[in-house]
């Protein structure tokens, strides 16, 4: 199992250039969130020296055509030399609807023809698709770029049989050990061909004040326990809310949670700290020394 770190607006982060200095500084897998705030993708095209791999976690797909990611994707591999994993996601739906006025309905038919238009597109092709939810007549072509990996956010069986299907893999988020184990791991490996990757994505903290940081993340993230999408996963786990499903203790107590993930049979784990900065640092020279041995980490500021 892999671990890598996430960045950008799940950990409240504004601020490109010092996210791009952050990554660069990490080797291994750098990820980052796509919020209402800064772009991702943008944000890795700046990037510049820095991990083997840059991966996005998730961008949205229903606000972007395909013509117009695949676009975006492989620019961002030309800039990087072919370092992106892209990840992409149906988006919240209350977002979705709400906030662009787009549709929601029937998300793994769209995302179906989603995919079966952008996978050709980022291997340079040509598309004349006219489907029941898309139209994409076209071609893209950036120097220098292959097409990176697909990864899908996928919780509900009919998503992750078509991320198994279509796509390399999939990434979660907040979604607890038994879930994993018992539904998104045999849901996905039985839809695909090779062995997918699936890449689970929690905040964690290394703390003295376990209680006091699950109080606050459970009052920053009240919102992600009530949205539809999440709170199925969270009633699936047999948990309250999103607090429930943080890595939070300390040194021994947070290892201990990661050996846990570790047995689910997930790929890689995307750890995004959290807590004050003295509590974000504690978890940073912890997972980046891993004193027990039994978290394989990369190095990091």
């Amino acid at each position: 199992m892999q671990i890598g770190l996430t960045y950008g607006d799940v950990r409240g982060q504004r601020d490109p250039g010092v996210i791009a200095e952050q990554i660069q500084a990490t080797s291994g897998t750098a990820w980052i969130s796509q919020g209402p705030n800064l772009d991702a993708l943008t944000t890795l095209a700046v990037v510049g020296e820095g991990p083997a791999e840059l991966g996005t976690a998730v961008v949205p797909f229903p606000q972007r055509h395909p013509l117009v990611l695949a676009s975006q994707a492989l620019t961002v591999q030309a800039a990087t030399g072919n370092r992106l994993t892209l990840g992409i996601g149906a988006g919240i739906s209350l977002m979705v609807g709400g906030m662009f006025g787009l549709p929601t309905d029937r998300p793994a038919r769209r995302l179906r023809e989603y995919l079966e238009v952008l996978r050709p597109l980022l291997r340079g092709e040509a598309v004349d698709h006219h489907g029941e939810t898309l139209t994409a007549v076209g071609s893209v072509t950036v120097e220098d770029a292959k097409a990176p990996p697909v990864l899908v956010a996928a919780l509900g069986p009919a998503m992750l049989r078509v991320a198994g299907e279509l796509a390399d893999g999939t990434i979660t988020w907040m979604t607890g050990p038994r879930t994993l184990a018992d539904h998104v791991v045999p849901s996905i490996t039985k839809a695909a061909d090779t062995p997918p990757r699936i890449v689970a994505g929690f905040a964690v903290c290394v703390t003295a004040e376990e209680d006091a940081v699950r109080a606050r993340f459970a009052s920053d993230f009240a919102l992600a326990g009530q949205v539809p999408e999440y709170r199925a996963m969270l009633d699936r786990e047999g948990v309250d809310g999103p607090a429930d499903v943080l890595l939070a203790g300390d040194e021994d107590a947070v290892a201990r949670q990661i050996d846990q993930l570790r047995d689910t049979g997930l790929t890689d784990l995307m750890l995004a700290p959290i807590g004050t900065p003295t509590e974000q640092q504690r978890t940073m020279e912890f997972l980046s020394g891993c004193p027990s041995g039994r978290v394989p980490f990369v190095e990091t500021t």
